[in-house]
């Protein structure tokens, strides 16, 4: 029995890019065991690099579907090695890399019905797949692909309202669009076609998994507001795709019972239910604990937001998913390139290469920054799509350059202000409920917490959210469990850790800010507009 003796729990899975991950996490919600186990390290045979085979074009990206069968035979032979009590597992759930995707061959489904508990899984299934590799999210090959599936609706944001997103190349229907033309073949032996989310809820449950709603948006194909597979967007990827998709489901869904063959080989309760697995994003806000009206900003080498949206608006940028913890709602994420080295770069030319140089900077100028107000774009951004660096004074005269301590202010304020407007742009609004959640590097620095707070005029808060994907789906299996649908998450996950209060909003910080922004947006288009390529 061990330490794990009689701990009630669900466990929460993460398939991600360089790793399988997961968490035992109780009904106090504490997580009390975790493994993993590394591709490129554990799995040295399968000769992937971050997890991951790039290939001569340098733009077709994928991972080959059997070492991921393989690293789960490792990880439960772990835990069972270990002396977890898998008895005690009333649900599991987990997240998949998004948009990537598993070609299951005909047959196959009579193979994952009758599997044998004496044999690892790997062995079982290696004439399962048509594709021996598949795509992942890294993989940006599809360019033709996207132009014609926007054409076949009528347009980029004719898509984006459709779907959530304009058509991205590792988005999952322009991947099988390829593979149809490239490979019909294979694409006719397809019996199933899988995210990889619902390809590790198939694996758990000995059937086809059906996808859920909130994965299920991050591949141009799914109806965000009806829930519906889009009959012209299936038609323009390939024919016969609807029922090698099936029909999608509420994230929350209980897809079903665990097959028989991790009751007989580990020791499950045949009573233990499988959640539907989801993106790793929606796990994310899930393991977050994001509510309605909160936004997540991790501050690392790029930016992202996590925005819980009620009413969204789709957007030639960024995406909208259907929210995997409410269904009703949804969620959006938004990437800004020049993030974290953009700030490391301003504090080496202004802050001597200090951090505390930095803050000192922060406190020792007003919020406002005196009307100065700055755009920094080392790397070619994609939220706006643009590149260069633009400062302008108080009178919209844009100057070649700031005292340092305006460079500063002006660079995190200037972050910030993007954020809230591209937010704001696809139907985020700040409530009065509203917490900002801060994760990353930066999120250790209060006094650019500080701005963030004033910028959203909301409290701030930090957690560690390393594992948050895999908690999340711990969570969410609590919340399958609990009845999904008629019940709230934010009930179920009442008693997990509560994340730390960082930054309040300074008073007057709205006044000021409020007046600022929409100038901000002004010239943000004055540069787009000096800046846009023969390409738009």
């Amino acid at each position: 029995m061990g330490e794990h003796a009689a701990r009630r729990c669900c466990l929460g899975w993460d398939f991600s890019t360089q790793q399988v991950k997961v968490v035992a996490v109780d009904a106090e919600m504490n997580i009390f065991y975790e493994d993993s186990v590394n591709f490129d390290r554990d799995l040295p045979e399968f000769g992937t690099q971050g997890g991951v085979h790039v290939h001569k074009d340098r733009l077709t990206v994928t991972s080959p579907v059997l070492m991921w069968v393989q690293a789960l035979d490792i990880i439960l032979e772990k835990m069972k090695a270990s002396g977890f009590d898998f008895s005690q597992v009333l649900a599991l759930s987990g997240a998949g890399q998004q948009h990537g995707s598993v070609y299951w061959k005909a047959g196959a489904s009579l193979v994952l019905r009758s599997l044998s508990p004496e044999r690892p899984l790997c062995q079982q299934l290696q004439a399962c797949f048509t594709l021996g590799d598949c795509p992942v999210w890294m993989d940006s090959s599809t360019t033709a692909q996207c132009r014609q599936l926007e054409a076949a609706v009528g347009g980029a944001q004719v898509l984006s309202c459709l779907t959530g997103s304009r058509a991205y190349e590792r988005f999952t229907g322009n991947q099988i669009a390829k593979i149809y033309q490239q490979n019909p073949e294979a694409y006719f032996h397809t019996e199933r076609i899988s995210l990889v989310s619902s390809f590790a809820t198939s694996l758990f449950l000995g059937s086809y998994s059906p996808i859920d709603y909130s994965d299920g948006s991050g591949m141009n194909l799914l109806q965000i507001q009806e829930k519906v597979w889009s009959q012209t967007c299936l038609s323009a990827c390939a024919p016969h795709l609807e029922e090698k998709l099936g029909p999608p489901v509420p994230s929350c869904s209980v897809v079903g019972a665990i097959s028989s063959y991790y009751i007989q080989r580990y020791g499950f309760t045949p009573g233990c239910r499988v959640v539907a697995f989801t993106g790793d994003n929606p796990a994310s806000l899930a393991g977050m604990k994001l509510e309605e009206g909160d936004i997540a900003v991790s501050l690392g080498t790029s930016d992202t937001l996590f925005l819980w949206l009620q009413e969204p608006s789709p957007a030639l940028e960024g995406h909208v998913f259907c929210n995997p913890v409410e269904p009703q709602h949804y969620m959006a994420l938004l990437c800004f390139k020049n993030g974290s080295l953009m700030r490391e770069k301003i504090r080496d030319e202004s802050a001597s290469h200090s951090w505390s140089e930095f803050s000192k900077a922060l406190r020792s100028t007003e919020m406002g920054n005196g009307g100065n107000l700055g755009f920094y774009f080392d790397v070619m951004e994609i939220t706006p799509e643009t590149i260069g660096c633009h400062r302008f004074n108080a009178e919209d005269h844009e100057v070649p350059a700031f005292p340092g301590d305006v460079e500063i202010r002006a660079l995190i304020e200037g972050q910030f202000m993007a954020k809230r407007i591209h937010a704001e742009g696809l139907g985020y609004r700040v409530m009065s409920k509203t917490k900002i959640l801060a994760t990353g590097g930066a999120s250790h620095n209060a006094d650019i917490l500080q701005v963030l707070a004033d910028v959203f005029g909301a409290p701030v808060y930090v957690m560690d959210t390393a594992s948050s994907a895999c908690v999340g789906s711990a969570y969410r299996a609590f919340h399958g469990l609990a009845g999904g649908t008629d019940v709230a998450f934010s009930e179920v996950v009442k008693s997990a850790p509560k994340p730390r209060l960082a930054a309040t909003p300074t008073p007057g910080a709205s006044q000021v800010y409020e007046a600022l922004l929409p100038r901000y947006a002004r010239l943000e288009q004055k540069i787009l507009s000096q800046t846009q390529g023969p390409l738009e």
